[in-house]
This record gives C-alpha cells, structure tokens and sequence, in this order.
C-alpha cells in the first residue's frame, strides 16, 4: 500500500477547501442575485403604485382648483360642461373602487357626480393594468363554466401543468389542449361586450362614466379624456384570440397572469392590460 507523503495530503486539503470555499462563494452570489432581482420587482411594482396614486391626487387637486387650472377647465368642457354655467366643483378620491377620482358638479340646472377612471402612462409602448383579481371572483362576476374555468386555473397556476411546457409553474393558453383553447377562446368572445364593460366601467354608485390618460413621457403632460361607452367600444373592437405569447387578446386588450411579486400566492391572480396611449387615438 502506497504512503502519501503529509505534504500532497495538506495540499490535497488545501485544494479541496478552495473548491467548497468557490462553491459557497457561488452559491451565496446566485442567492443575493436572485434575493436583488425579486426586490428591484417589488420596488418597481411599489413605485408604479405610487406615482399612479400620486397621479390621481394631481387630477383631483386640478379639478378642486379648475376656478384657475387651465387642465380642468379643459377636462370639464370635454365632460360637456359649459364652465360659465359651473357654480361648484368638488373633486375625490374613492377607496378600492373602478372610479379612481369622483367630481361633483354643480351647475345652474342641478348637481351631478362624474366617476373618472385614471391611467398613467410615460411611454407609448407601454402597458397600465385596468383590473386584477383572483380567478374566483371572476369565476363569480361573469358566471364562467367549469371547463372554462379549469383552463383557466391551469393559466394561472391554480393547478399544476398536466404536461411539460415553458413554465413548471402554470401552463400558458396555447399549451393547453385544443378543447380547453376553444372553450376559453369561445366565452370570451360570447360575453366580450360584458366583460370588456366591466373591465372599464365597473357597476355601481361608484362605476367609472369617463376613462382619462395622462401621459407623462416629456416635461409636458398630454391628457385624453373619453366616455367610457366610447372606451370600452375601442378597446373591445377586435376577435378574441390566443396570443403566440399564450395569452388571451380581447380586442385590444390582453389578458394574462399577473406574475412576478417575488413567487408569492398573488402572481397567480388574473389581469387585464391594455396600452392607455391608444385612446389618443379615440376622436
């Protein structure tokens, strides 16, 4: 049996504790970028939130001052008010409901509330969420079928993937199997007008009559305010249909899942995207 001289053991030793030492250094490193890139995702996601709402404090605020902001007058006469016959403008900010701001207006012939629905926008490419729930509350709201429903589940990652596909977490649209695609492609396109509806407008006291955009890509903010009617038409113009992504386009909406928050339960909630900057193009 061969003796192995004391000094090749220590450098033996030597070279196998760098080895685990470069493993953990490893390690450790792919853990902190991983750990850096969820933050930076919920930082974004926490400072969107934010400029939004800071966003609907400033439309509210343009509105209570409209005696002097040129915006409010302006939005004002867009809503079909004649501003020599406004006596009084009341503008607020409703908790968790599809109208972000609310404008009481009172005129010489009575007093009206105008719920407006905000989005804020500061590039032309870019997405604004309009709705995001859990698949249930859906489920519920548009009385959605079982097939319909368990399609969807397995979109969102309700239920684990029946197959290998690009996520092990959830199943996109086109990988489901052809019955499934058709079910989902077929009710949204059979209750779109309602749905679409909803998306925008919401129901209630508190529903959204007026969608406004402000689009903040330069020093000067550009603002489009339209009826929703007008919105919700324009942005439903178009057939149903699964995307190459995997995810359900509804006229000019998309629907996919909501994704990121660092893995937690609430990626796995529905969301509804569109791109705010193409009601510019709603005259």
């Amino acid at each position: 049996m061969a003796i192995i001289k004391p000094e090749i053991l220590a450098m033996r030793a030597t070279r196998t504790s760098s080895l685990f030492l470069f493993f953990l250094i490893g390690a450790f490193a792919f853990v902190s970028a991983q750990s850096q890139a969820i933050k930076e995702a919920v930082d974004l996601g926490s400072k969107t939130a934010k400029d939004g709402f800071k966003n609907e404090d400033e439309i509210r605020d343009k509105f209570n001052n409209w005696r002097s902001d040129v915006d409010a007058k302006n939005w004002l006469a867009s809503m079909n008010y004649r501003i020599g016959e406004i006596e009084s403008v009341i503008a607020s900010k409703p908790h968790g409901e599809k109208a972000d701001v609310e404008v009481k207006v009172k005129t010489r012939s009575g007093e009206k509330t105008e719920g407006i629905s905000i989005k804020l926008v500061s590039s032309p490419t870019g997405f604004n969420q309009i709705d995001k729930r859990w698949l249930s509350h859906y489920v519920k709201m548009w009385k959605i079928g079982a097939d319909t429903e368990y399609a969807l589940k397995l979109f969102v990652g309700e239920i684990p993937p029946v197959r290998l596909g690009r996520d092990p977490r959830r199943m996109y649209l086109n990988e489901l199997d052809q019955t499934s695609q058709v079910a989902v492609v077929d009710f949204f396109t059979m209750h779109k007008e309602e749905i679409v509806s909803d998306l925008f407008q919401g129901n209630g006291v508190h529903a959204a009559g007026w969608v406004m955009v402000a689009f903040k890509a330069t020093a000067n903010t550009r603002w489009a305010i339209r009826t929703s009617a007008d919105t919700i038409k324009f942005f439903g113009d178009g057939k149903v249909e699964i995307t190459r992504a995997g995810n359900l386009k509804i006229g000019r909406v998309t629907m996919q899942r909501k994704g990121g928050d660092g893995g937690r339960e609430t990626a796995k909630m529905l969301q509804f995207k569109i791109n705010p900057v193409q009601l510019f193009d709603l005259k």
